[in-house]
């Protein structure tokens, strides 16, 4: 029997095209529960950054299409807003978008030298390898053994 495919999968799926259309990059999709309500969080990007007007066009834009789809079965807050300066990079097309970007990461264990924070400039990302370019020294490290990476833009 097939799996049934989950709500942030549906929603992505139903938002990427939308967000083409308006010219903006889907970032990502999450879908929580904080105390006893849910939301629905839309985050897109763009070259040069998301606005204000972007949000309310992608939430005009997916609204009459998660009403005619209905993919989710509780009551929910839809959020559609920018992944923000700090960003998480999660997907492998978050990594191929930054290559170049500072980046911080931390390890689920830490390394040899017991270290398990790292920043540095991401030189690339090839299956699931990270590579890094910290004080001019490259390093691999490998994303499943990363509890968090994300995008340090508050860097010089």
């Amino acid at each position: 029997m097939a799996s049934k495919p989950n709500v942030v999968s549906i929603v992505r799926s139903l938002a990427e095209p939308v967000a083409e259309e308006l010219g903006l990059r889907l970032w990502d999709v999450r879908f929580v529960k904080e105390g006893a309500s849910w939301f629905l969080r839309i985050f897109i990007d763009k070259d040069g950054g998301v606005d204000i007007n972007n949000c309310v066009d992608m939430t005009h834009a997916i609204n009459p299409v998660l009403d005619e789809k209905d993919p989710i079965e509780q009551s929910y807050c839809l959020e559609v807003c920018s992944p923000g300066l700090e960003r998480d990079l999660t997907r492998d097309e978050h990594f191929e978008v930054m290559i170049g970007k500072k980046i911080k990461l931390r390890l689920i264990r830490p390394d040899e030298n017991k270290q398990r924070e790292f920043a540095g400039i991401l030189k690339g990302y090839e299956e699931g390898n990270i590579t890094v370019d910290i004080d001019g020294e490259e390093r691999v490290f490998i994303k499943k053994e990363t509890s968090w990476v994300k995008l340090d833009d508050f860097g010089d």
